[in-house]
């Protein structure tokens, strides 16, 4: 049976990908308590990035909203396995912490992040509203423009 979240982003058309292993000596998430703690998702697309490089330089604001969307999918992909399929289980967004690759000059990494944040609540409703920290970085793994990570709590 599908779940009622699942259910939802169907109809945004949003299928939910499987859950990308991890690039480096690190598990996907962990589970203590409630809460589930996940690593850093970079906006993979069927194992491929579709976008590199910076915000301000090569990559528009708009494309790294759309990369900070990818990571939020992703992040719902692990939280997918971590509640053993059933995304109702999600009580909570607790918190998001995004790094946008940016050029020196460049200050609307908040404005870039919102691309997860807004899907987090269109997909959750008011549980998606959470805590984040945005920052800009120099570059990021690979080469992709945005990383986030996440920690939610679940019944």
């Amino acid at each position: 049976m599908t779940s009622k979240v699942e259910k939802k982003l169907n109809d945004m058309g949003i299928t939910v990908p499987d859950a990308p292993a991890p690039a480096a000596n690190y598990v996907p998430f962990v589970k203590t308590g409630n809460l589930v703690f996940i690593s850093g998702q970079v906006p993979f697309v069927d194992g491929k990035l579709q976008v590199t490089g910076t915000v301000g330089g090569n990559v528009s604001v708009e494309e790294a909203q759309g990369q900070a969307r990818v990571c939020a999918i992703n992040l719902i992909a692990q939280l997918k396995v971590a509640c053993d399929g059933d995304l109702d289980r999600v009580v909570q967004v607790v918190k998001l912490g995004a790094f946008v690759a940016s050029e020196s000059d460049f200050n609307g990494q908040p404005g870039v992040v919102n691309g997860a944040s807004d899907l987090m609540v269109e997909v959750f409703g008011d549980a998606g509203r959470h805590a984040r920290f945005a920052v800009g970085t120099n570059a990021l793994p690979l080469g992709c423009a945005v990383e986030i990570d996440g920690v939610f709590e679940i019944k």
